[in-house]
């Protein structure tokens, strides 16, 4: 019945993330169009940069929620009440001195703005301004909104979607609205990202009280408290080094290729990794959900089972990362040219390294959700290593070939220590398994791969409709070639391994219970 229960809040999860998701996406996409044609290339890239900016000085947010969540899952399984509010308040004690620095860092990074956004013809107030909406919204996350954590450690995560993400796409219509209709179209857009901000505290307050009534925090106390809870602390220290590569990932590649082009080029680099980031927050959707579950599973569960588990994972997420790249490669530069014209256009490299990436960023999910879940942090060392080369060879490469060098070292820097050395480390420190179960389970799901793919290209082929032509060609391209190679490849993985017989026999067991 436990295993039952984890499956259903999971699925809930993913079913209500899915919908906001979407949605989500769709009115991005739009507002991204009427972004670059009413406000141009440039205030899109200063707005990127600035939230680049931003993430350099979160960095300062050390993984603390993640070191709570951790903590979390088993007094939240033992209902274990008063130590979860003793946690919650730790994680507020944490939080209230995080903000101060990163306010502290803001100011004197601000100071820099003249020489930061030097290469710019807009104005700077533009920058500062940008940056300040950005920053209260951050803070506003320090202050008031750290007790969420509980909503996502208890599995209820979809209750946090409905609230963050319908804010979200309210804010995002208007934004739309403003740009199109009222004369100074940026302005309003900021307001209305400072008014979303604090929406969303009063909707999480309002959440937490519905449903969480019985959590109360002391965040003045949360100092003394944390000595009960030494693993917090530890264990913060430890995913410290994991955010910094995590940010080099995420938050420098922008500021990268701003430093080797313009902010035009960043504008064009951001629309590719638009569809990327919409890509990989549809899946997350469907998959993050069960992060609670996995630590749960962990906690009651015996190694076998969660052996078993791993494979479903893993098949499931290898089907939808391959999927989600034959999709990109053969429809992302359609819907670039549809959406914002040919001039926005990357080269095929470009292009193809970024498909790469997308393989790696959603396939690593299957190892980090159980690192994660069990907090196996310790190996300081490996995001320390991933973070110098992803910088140093980014920079390098850059330097010497633009943006195709700088996403060559990202992908670069991904496969030594994402696909190399945390796979390694989860199988032989955690499961106590030899490394080539791993390996054996990788060679299954690449020959069905092969499989799929040699009877894919040619059928596709024979396709004479052209996905650039129009949307309604895009968009039956588009449904063909998803459906066509889901189930080719997906009829392939269940012949060659285990792990999807068992996803797919889960999903069936929990269609006949309903």
């Amino acid at each position: 019945m436990e295993a039952e229960s984890r499956t259903a809040k999971s699925l809930k999860n993913s079913q209500v993330a899915i919908v906001f998701y979407c949605l989500n996406l769709v009115l991005t996409f739009f507002s991204r169009q009427v972004f670059i044609q009413k406000l141009g290339a440039e205030v899109l890239g200063l707005n990127t940069t600035a939230v680049n900016l931003l993430g350099f000085l979160n960095l300062a947010e050390l993984g603390i929620s993640a070191a709570v969540s951790f903590s979390l899952y088993k007094p939240l399984a033992d209902g274990d009440r008063a130590a979860v509010c003793d946690i919650v308040s730790v994680q507020g004690w944490l939080y209230r001195r995080i903000a101060w620095i990163v306010i502290g860092a803001s100011a004197v990074l601000m100071c820099f703005f003249p020489w930061i956004f030097a290469k710019s013809d807009l104005p700077l107030w533009y920058a500062y301004a940008t940056f300040g909406v950005l920053l209260f919204s951050a803070l506003a996350g320090y202050f008031f909104n750290y007790r969420q954590v509980i909503v996502s450690a208890d599995q209820r995560e979809y209750r946090l979607t409905i609230v963050i993400q319908g804010v979200k796409n309210i804010k995002v219509l208007l934004q739309i609205a403003a740009i199109v209709f009222l004369a100074q179209g940026y302005v309003w857009w900021l307001v209305l990202e400072f008014l979303a901000s604090i929406a969303t505290v009063f909707g999480i307050e309002h959440l937490l009280k519905r449903h969480y009534s019985w959590l109360n925090t002391d965040v003045v106390g949360g100092g003394k408290l944390r000595e009960r809870y030494p693993q917090i602390v530890t264990k913060t220290k430890q995913l410290f080094f994991h955010k910094i590569a995590g940010f080099v990932l995420t938050q420098t590649s922008p500021l990268v290729v701003y430093g080797f082009t313009s902010l035009t080029m960043v504008a064009v680099y951001g629309n590719y990794m638009f569809i990327i980031v919409g890509i990989t927050a549809l899946l997350n959707a469907v998959l993050n959900g069960i992060t609670a579950g996995v630590g749960n599973l962990l906690a009651t569960s015996d190694r076998q089972k969660t052996m078993r588990f791993f494979g479903e994972l893993f098949s499931m997420r290898f089907l939808l990362a391959c999927t989600a790249c034959v999709a990109m490669w053969l429809l992302a530069p359609a819907f670039i040219e549809l959406w914002v014209g040919k001039e926005y256009l990357l080269d095929n490299v470009s292009l193809g390294l970024l498909v790469a990436i997308l393989y790696v960023t959603i396939t690593r999910g299957s190892v980090d959700i159980f690192i994660n879940a069990s907090g196996l942090f310790h190996d300081i060392w490996a995001p320390v290593v991933e973070a110098a080369l992803n910088l140093g060879v980014s920079i390098l490469l850059g330097w010497m070939f633009g943006l195709p060098g700088i996403l060559a070292g990202v992908l670069f820097s991904l496969l030594v220590v994402v696909k190399g050395w945390r796979s390694w480390f989860f199988f032989n420190r955690y499961l106590h398994t030899p490394y080539r179960y791993y390996l054996m389970i990788y060679v299954r799901h690449l020959g069905a791969l092969i499989v799929a793919l040699a009877v894919f290209v040619p059928a596709i082929g024979l396709m004479n409709v052209s996905p650039a032509g129009s949307w309604l060609n895009l968009a039956f391209h588009g449904v063909v070639t998803i459906i066509s190679f889901t189930a080719l490849l997906g009829g392939a993985l269940y012949l060659f391994d285990r792990g999807m017989r068992d996803f797919v026999a889960r999903g069936l067991q929990l269609i006949r219970h309903k």
